[in-house]
């Protein structure tokens, strides 16, 4: 080439070699932006910087699986099932969108996180307690720069159409408490009269000891932290659960479970009859508990501040099933009505 460069070439040239690159290579990657910049100078800067805050924000931030190992880190004071619910759905969600937990969480959008959810779990309770634990990720990679905004909380909810629950016939209540006064002999006895009929739940009842069970006053006292909701509140204690409670009493540090609860409670069932053939639903003796409390006593509200819901919305609609109340009276033995007890 004899054509002498001229000063503003020999320029170019210098500047392209204090980059530390090589110049021919710096020009082509010039020439390259340029083009995307349809040859105007103020676009193709305008497209720099836009490039340079997108690989910003790209690299600063981290894999879906380092998201979730920090939102449960986080989250390590929390009650222990809490920490079992996150860790299940978390573990689905990526078993069942692979690559998943290589993802970086900023580049997952909404779309994305609403066919997740679809994919990993079928039943809409399911998808809305997972929809709620993602959420929960993204919050936590927000507080730690790691994602601008949360892409789940324009995933819609998942509308669920609570139906009510069977409950316990009489024979089956007959055959539950048979079982529980037969076995271990009667060590789980105080434990089930609190689920059928005080409304405890089984987590929450393996957390109580016998502490806060006031024979006196006739109350059982469930503590904020021992409460799946994170509330306290105190249930009575009618003539059928003060009476299991009497003949199987001990010391007020003992709990009210035996060691290794869930698995008694299992076995229990299998003896009083649900052997696998006959199902177990979940809660059976808490709904069981709502739907005769309704029935003799006949008060939402009572029966609301009794088994710790925040409003009476879903007794009316899964709990309570008025068709399944045989002989209320027997059930409670004749408690007297709408007075302490």
């Amino acid at each position: 080439m004899n054509r002498a460069i001229t000063e503003e070439e020999y320029a170019a040239v210098i500047i392209l070699r204090q980059t530390g690159v090589n110049p021919v290579d710096a020009a082509l990657i010039a020439k390259e932006a340029l083009e995307k910049g349809r040859g105007r100078v103020k676009r193709t800067r305008k497209f720099l910087l836009a490039g340079a805050e997108a690989l910003h924000r790209q690299e600063g931030t981290v894999s879906f699986q380092k998201a979730v190992e920090t939102a449960l880190s986080d989250r390590k004071n929390r009650r222990p099932r809490t920490l079992v619910d996150y860790r299940y759905f978390c573990k689905r969600l990526m078993r069942m969108n692979p690559g998943l937990s290589s993802r970086r969480v900023r580049a997952l959008n909404t779309a994305e996180c609403a066919a997740m959810l679809e994919r990993a779990f079928s039943s809409m309770h399911q998808r809305r307690k997972a929809r709620a634990i993602l959420s929960g990720i993204f919050a936590t990679a927000i507080r730690h720069g790691w994602c601008d905004n949360n892409p789940v909380a324009q995933v819609e909810v998942p509308r669920v159409q609570e139906m009510p629950l069977p409950i316990l016939t009489q024979h089956e209540i007959e055959q539950i408490n048979s079982a529980a006064k037969g076995y271990r002999n009667g060590d789980c006895a105080a434990a089930v009269g609190m689920m059928l009929y005080a409304g405890v739940r089984p987590h929450e009842v393996s957390r109580l000891t016998w502490e806060q069970v006031d024979l006196d006053a006739r109350a059982i006292y469930i503590r904020p932290q021992h409460s799946k909701t994170g509330g306290a509140r105190r249930i009575s204690i009618h003539r059928p659960l003060l009476r299991i409670l009497l003949e199987n009493q001990r010391g007020e540090s003992a709990p009210i479970c035996p060691s290794n609860w869930l698995f008694h409670w299992r076995v229990l069932r299998r003896l009083a009859g649900w052997n696998g053939v006959k199902v177990w639903r979940q809660d059976a003796l808490r709904h069981t508990f709502a739907s005769y409390h309704l029935s003799y006593f006949r008060s939402y509200s009572e029966l609301q501040c009794e088994i710790g819901h925040r409003d009476a919305s879903l007794l009316r609609t899964r709990y309570v099933d008025m068709r399944g109340v045989q002989n209320a009276e027997s059930f409670w033995e004749a408690t007297p009505r709408l007075t302490s007890p």
